[in-house]
Order: C-alpha cells, then structure tokens, then sequence
C-alpha cells in the first residue's frame, strides 16, 4: 500500500514513467491518495498544462481514469489523524496534512516529490526510488 501526493497524481498525467508504475503494479499493490490530493491535481494541472503548452482536455481525462488506479481516501476516514499529522508538519506545509493523515489511517509509506514529509514518522518514497518498495511489495 502507499499513499500518494498530489505532486505524483501530476506526474502521472504529465508523464509515463509513473502512470507506467501505477498500470504496472496496479492490481498488486493498492494507491490510495485523499481526496484533496484529487483535488490540489485539478486545480494546478491547468496552469502547469498551460506553461507546457499541452492541451488541457486530454490531461483532465488522464487524471479522471487515475481513479481506476488510486482509490481515494475520504475526509471522514482519515480526519481522526489531522491533529497529529498538523503536529508533525507544523513547520513546514500543513496543506499537506491530509496526505500524512491518510497514511497514518491506513498505516503505509507516502509516494511524493514533497521533503515536507521527511522526518514525519512515516516513511516516504520518491519517484526515483518507490520500486524498490513495490517490488519488494509484490508477492
């Protein structure tokens, strides 16, 4: 299982190198990211497409058939873990409350491009890295 941040939901639409993993071990191994991260993916996708000059459309489409892949984690289930989770990112991004909260819920690592979660008590894979762990996830 690993929880994933917004910043690796953008890299898979803007990229094939993560939605190739998530295709690849999809079925093996379960993603999950909170609702939010779904969200933080919408609304700064369009910018980073425009920047790109890539069509926004398609991209939106790419995000949309994520949710086949990463199931999304809802607020009631993870809320119980924001108190903690702000207490643990309180000097850095507490936007990112509800990524660490939702892997303290589900009691698995965070997939992210994010230091923020460094030394949160969780550990943390980036995307250079994370096969490693899904390999060695996979029975």
């Amino acid at each position: 299982m690993l929880v994933l941040d917004a910043n690796i939901l953008i890299r898979a639409v803007l990229g094939h190198r993560v939605r190739g993993l998530l295709i690849k071990y999809g079925g093996r191994v379960d993603f999950f990211a909170p609702d939010v991260a779904f969200d933080e993916a919408r609304e700064h996708l369009p910018g980073v497409l425009q920047k790109r000059r890539v069509p926004v459309g398609p991209a939106v489409d790419i995000l949309a058939s994520l949710g086949e892949l990463v199931q999304v984690v809802e607020f009631d289930t993870y809320s119980g873990f924001e108190s903690v989770a702000r207490q643990r990112l309180a000097v850095r991004d507490m936007d990112d409350w509800p990524v660490l909260a939702a892997a303290l819920t589900l009691r698995c690592p965070i997939w992210t491009e994010d230091t923020d979660f460094f030394g949160s008590g969780v550990a943390t894979w980036t995307s250079d890295r994370v096969e490693l762990y899904l390999r060695a996830a996979v029975p």
